[in-house]
C-alpha cells in the first residue's frame, strides 16, 4: 500500500517547493509549515515502507524513459535507511527554520530553495538507475549553490556560493565520466536485457560488473570516487565546505548532516560491488577517506568561528565514512553497514550540534567563540543538547558516536592486519582531536567567564523543540539500533545475488571473500586495541578540560603555541589551501597559461593570418592597377597572348616536346 506512494516522498517537497516560490509570500513565516508537511509526509510513507518490507522485501517501480534508459524508484535496505534519516532529520531542521528565519524578507524564498533541496536528496537516494541519480545530484548542487549564496548581498556568501559550485562541478565532471565509461562497457557486453531492465539501472550494473574488464573497473571507480570526493568534501575537493557556512544555519545543517555531504558516501556505498571489484578501487577510498579525517581534524584545533569548528568536524567525520567503506577491501560488504551506520548516526548529533550552534548564535549575535563564554549560565537547554551532541562525536562511552566511529576504527585494525595499517593509525590520531577541538568549542562556549555584553536568553520553544528530540538520537540511537541496523544492511546486496567471492578475484582480494557474509566480525583484536576507544574519548575531552575548562583548567593554550609559532599559523590558514588553490594555482598557473595561451593565439597564430590577409590584399591591390576599364588595352592583351602562346607551341613543336 506505502510503496503504490513512494512517488509522494520525492513530490510532496517539490509541492512545497512551488507553493512557497508562489503563495509563500503571502503565509505566516514564509509558508515554513508547508516544507515542515511536506517532508513529514515523506517520513510516515517511509515508515509504511519499512513496515511492508522489513526485513527482506524491497520495492523497485520503474517505466521507460528513452532509448535505453528509464525512470525508477529503489528502495532496499541502504536507500531506506537513508529515506528516513533524511526525512527525519530534515523535518525537525525545517521546524527550527520557522522560529530562526522567522522576520527575515527572505523566508519564502528559503523555503522554496529547502524544499526543493529536499527534493533533490530524496529522489537521488531512491533512483533505480545511475543516470537518474546523477540528474538529481546536479539538481542537489544547484540548490546547494542557492542556499549558500542565500544573503547573496554579502560578498562573501556569494563567493561561498560559487566556490562551491565550482569546486563540486570538478567532482561532477568525473562522475559523468565514469558514467559514460561504464555505459560503452555494458553496451559492449550486448546484455540481453529482460522486459523492464535497462542498461544503467543498479541491478543490472551489479549483474554484470564481472563480465567488465579490470582496467576498466578501476578507471569507472576512480571517476564515481571523483564525484563521491567533491560532494562530500574529501581532500582535496574539501576546501568548499568551510565556506559553506555563509549560509543561514539551518542550511549548514541541512548540508552537513543529512543532505548533500551524504550524498558521495551514499554514492560509494551503493556502487560498492563495483569498487569491491575494480582492483585498487576501495584503497583508494580508504587512504582519501583515512587522510581526509586527519587533516580536517587538525584544522578543528584553531578555528575561532563555532560553525567553522562543526565544518571541519563534518569533514573529518565524512573522511571517517569513506575510510569505513574502503577497509571493505578487508572485510568485505560488512563495510557498508558500518560505514552507513555512522552516517546515519552523525546526522543526528551533527544537526543538533549545528542547531545548538545557529540558537547560540541567535542569542548573543556572534560566531567568534572568543567573544563567548558563559552562554550556559542563560541556555541551559541548548548547553546540555549540545553537551550531548558533543558527547556523541568525541565518541564517549554509551553515546551513539562510540558505537558508529569507533566501529569503523575497528573494521580499520582488521585492515590494518590483513593490507596496511596506515589508515588505523590515521583515523586514531584524528579520533583524539576530535574529542579534543569538539570540547574545547563546549567549554569555550557555555563555561567561564563572559567575554561581551550579549542578550541573556533561550530560544524559543519551536527551535528548542528539535535540539531535545535530536539529542535523545545522539544518545540512545547507537545503543538501541546497532546489532538491527547491521543485520539489515548486511542483506542490500543479497536482494540482487551480488557474488563477492566472486568480484573479489577480480579486485584481487579473493581470500578476505568470506567476510563478506559477515564472519570473523572483531576477531583477532586485542585487549589493548578494544579498549582504545575508551581511552581516546575521555583522554581527549580531559585533555581539552586542563587548557579550556575553568574548574580543572591548569594549562593555558599560549604555553604551548603562541602568534608566532608556524605550526599554529599553518593551521589557522588551513594549511594555506586558498593560497595555493587561488592565488597560486588559479590566479598563477591558470590565469598564466591563459595569458601565454593569449600571446600565442595574438602574435602567433592572429599574426600569421593578419600576415598572410596582408600579403594577398597588397597583392590584389598590385593587381588591380592593371585593370584599366579601356576595352582597347584588354584586346591589345589578348592579342599579345595569343601571340606568345602560338610561338611558345611553334618552338616546342621544333625541339620535339609536342
Amino acid at each position: 500500500m506505502y510503496a503504490d506512494y513512494a512517488y509522494l516522498i520525492v513530490a510532496l517537497p517539490v509541492l512545497a517547493f512551488v507553493l512557497c516560490l508562489f503563495v509563500g509570500w503571502h503565509l505566516p513565516r514564509g509558508g515554513g509549515f508547508i516544507t515542515v508537511l511536506a517532508t513529514l509526509g515523506g517520513l510516515i510513507i517511509s515508515l509504511g515502507i519499512l513496515k511492508e518490507t522489513y526485513p527482506n522485501q524491497i520495492v523497485h517501480q520503474s517505466m521507460h524513459w528513452f532509448a535505453d534508459f528509464n525512470v525508477g524508484i529503489l528502495i532496499d535496505p541502504l536507500a531506506l535507511v537513508m529515506l528516513l534519516m533524511v526525512t527525519f532529520v530534515v523535518t525537525l531542521i525545517h521546524t527550527y527554520a520557522n522560529g530562526y528565519m522567522n522576520g527575515d524578507p527572505g523566508a519564502a524564498r528559503y523555503f522554496a530553495e529547502a524544499g526543493l533541496f529536499t527534493a533533490a536528496m530524496l529522489g537521488l537516494v531512491y533512483s533505480d538507475n545511475l543516470l537518474q541519480l546523477f540528474i538529481f545530484w546536479e539538481l542537489v548542487g544547484l540548490c546547494s549553490y542557492l542556499l549558500i549564496g542565500f544573503w547573496y548581498r554579502k560578498p562573501s556568501a556569494a563567493s561561498a556560493a560559487k566556490k562551491a559550485f565550482l569546486t563540486t562541478r570538478v567532482g561532477d565532471v568525473l562522475f559523468l565520466a565514469g558514467i559514460i565509461l561504464l555505459y560503452n562497457n555494458l553496451a559492449a557486453l550486448n546484455i540481453p536485457l529482460k522486459p523492464g531492465e535497462y542498461l544503467l539501472q543498479f541491478p543490472v550494473i551489479y549483474a554484470n560488473i564481472a563480465q567488465i574488464p579490470p582496467a576498466q573497473l578501476t578507471l569507472i571507480a576512480l571517476g564515481i570516487l571523483g564525484g563521491a570526493i567533491g560532494k562530500s568534501g574529501q581532500f582535496p575537493l574539501h576546501v568548499w565546505l568551510p565556506d559553506a557556512m555563509e549560509g543561514p544555519t539551518t542550511v549548514s545543517a541541512m548540508i552537513h548532516a543529512a543532505t548533500m555531504v551524504t550524498a558521495g558516501v551514499y554514492l560509494v556505498a551503493r556502487m560498492f560491488p563495483l569498487f569491491y571489484a575494480a582492483p585498487h578501487g576501495l584503497t583508494a577510498v580508504a587512504a582519501v577517506g583515512a587522510f581526509t579525517a586527519l587533516f580536517a581534524a587538525t584544522m578543528g584545533l584553531t578555528a575561532f568561528d563555532i560553525k567553522r569548528v562543526l565544518a571541519f568536524s563534518t569533514v573529518s567525520q565524512l573522511g571517517f565514512m569513506m575510510a569505513g567503506l574502503g577497509v571493505g577491501a578487508a572485510v568485505g560488504a560488512a563495510a557498508v553497514g558500518v560505514s552507513i551506520f555512522h552516517l546515519i548516526g552523525h546526522s543526528f548529533f551533527k544537526a543538533l550540534l549545528f542547531l545548538c550552534a545557529g540558537s547560540v548564535i541567535h542569542a548573543v549575535n556572534t560566531n567568534d567563540m572568543r567573544e563567548m563564554g558563559a552562554v550556559g549560565k542563560y541556555m541551559k537547554w541548548t548547553m546540555y543538547t549540545m553537551l550531548v551532541g558533543s558527547l556523541s562525536l568525541a565518541g564517549f562511552p554509551l553515546f551513539t558516536g562510540f558505537f558508529t566511529k569507533d566501529e569503523i576504527i575497528a573494521k580499520a585494525y582488521e585492515y590494518g592486519v590483513m593490507i596496511n595499517f596506515l589508515p588505523y593509525i590515521f583515523l586514531v590520531a584524528a579520533a583524539v582531536l576530535t574529542a579534543i577541538y569538539t570540547f574545547r568549542m563546549w567549554f569555550c562556549v557555555f563555561t567561564g567567564k563572559e567575554r561581551s555584553n550579549y542578550g541573556h536568553h533561550e530560544s524559543p520553544w519551536v527551535m528548542v523543540g528539535p535540539l531535545v528530540i535530536l539529542a535523545v538520537f545522539a544518545f540512545g540511537f547507537g545503543m538501541a539500533a546497532q546489532h538491527d541496523f547491521y543485520s539489515y544492511l548486511d542483506t542490500n546486496f543479497e536482494h540482487y545475488s551480488v557474488n563477492f567471492d566472486e568480484l573479489g578475484v577480480i579486485g584481487g582480494h579473493a581470500a578476505e571473500g568470506h567476510e563478506a557474509a559477515g564472519e570473523g566480525e572483531g576477531a583477532g583484536e586485542p585487549w589493548y586495541i578494544k579498549l582504545l576507544p575508551y581511552i581516546i574519548s575521555i583522554g581527549g575531552i580531559l585533555l581539552a578540560g586542563l587548557f579550556y575548562w575553568d574548574k580543572i583548567k591548569r594549562f593555558d593554550p599560549s604555553q604551548v603555541t603562541g602568534e608566532n609559532d608556524p605550526l599554529r599559523r599553518t593551521l589557522l590558514k588551513g594549511y594555506y589551501q586558498h593560497e595555493i588553490f587561488t592565488a597560486w594555482f588559479a590566479e598563477t598557473v591558470v590565469y598564466g597559461t591563459s595569458l601565454i595561451c593569449n600571446m600565442i593565439d595574438i602574435k602567433l597564430v592572429d599574426g600569421w593570418l593578419n600576415w598572410l590577409s596582408a600579403w594577398i590584399l597588397g597583392l590584389a591591390e598590385n593587381v588591380r592597377k592593371i585593370q584599366t576599364g579601356v576595352i582597347q588595352n584588354y584586346v591589345s592583351a589578348m592579342l599579345l597572348g595569343i601571340v606568345v602562346l602560338v610561338v611558345v607551341i611553334t618552338l616546342a613543336m621544333e625541339v620535339g616536346l609536342v
